[in-house]
């Protein structure tokens, strides 16, 4: 199954509430909520307060992103918060298993992401303890980057990786995708579409043309 997962870093917070309600309207099933700490990534973005904050405002699942050193320290105020899928990325963590291991332990989806030079075989021991792979196709940190030139081949090699191992697992992408390329990256085997400044500009019409592409591939 093909699913939207909308940013909200780009999206305008004096109207969040009603934009996270046209995103639902529209077919998102995820809410992408990037969390960013100024020392794994050079933002800050935001965290728990704003998260337990918008929970009620939707039933949508909340696709929460730690870029964040030793994400291991604050998985159960996460999920405290809302989260129901935490993505930790390889490169953060002291001990990948035992986090991704902690995030499951809570009762909630786990998610491992990697950065665009990160080989992707690092992913394959950490398999069975994952229910999502995150594909970063720009270095993380920033919206409204341009799609990393490779990460359609990166995707592709992946998912080649995720069917071999039998197991159930999503494969998320996130970075610079638009209209215009969402067609290429499900192509490649990415199911879950995270998209921030494509959707926000106009989250109504731009999540109904999402999913209509979306939508046309599953």
């Amino acid at each position: 199954m093909n699913i939207l997962a909308p940013s909200i870093l780009a999206a305008d917070f004096k109207q969040l509430g009603r934009q996270l309600e046209e995103i639902r309207e529209n077919g998102a099933e995820y809410v992408h909520i990037d969390v960013m700490d100024g020392k794994f990534v050079p933002s800050i973005s935001f965290g728990m307060p704003v998260i337990k904050s918008i929970r009620p405002a939707t039933d949508k699942v909340f696709d929460v992103h730690l870029m964040i050193e030793e994400p291991i320290r604050y998985l159960k105020e996460f999920k405290e918060s809302g989260a129901d899928i935490i993505t930790v990325h390889y490169e953060a963590c002291g001990d990948v298993a035992a986090t991704l291991q902690g995030i499951r332990d809570l009762g909630l989806k786990s998610g491992l992401s990697i950065k665009p030079k990160t080989e992707v075989d690092v992913v394959k021991e950490f398999l069975p303890l994952c229910d999502m792979i995150l594909l970063m196709s720009v270095e993380p940190g920033f919206g409204g980057q341009k799609f990393i030139d490779g990460s359609l081949e990166r995707a592709g090699e992946l998912r080649k990786i995720i069917n071999a191992s039998g197991l159930p697992i999503n494969l998320e992408i996130d970075g610079g995708i638009t209209l215009g390329n969402v067609a290429d990256v499900l192509d490649a085997g990415v199911n879950v579409i995270v998209a921030g400044s494509a959707v926000f500009k106009d989250p109504a019409e731009n999540t109904k043309q999402f999913m209509e592409i979306l939508n046309g591939r599953n």
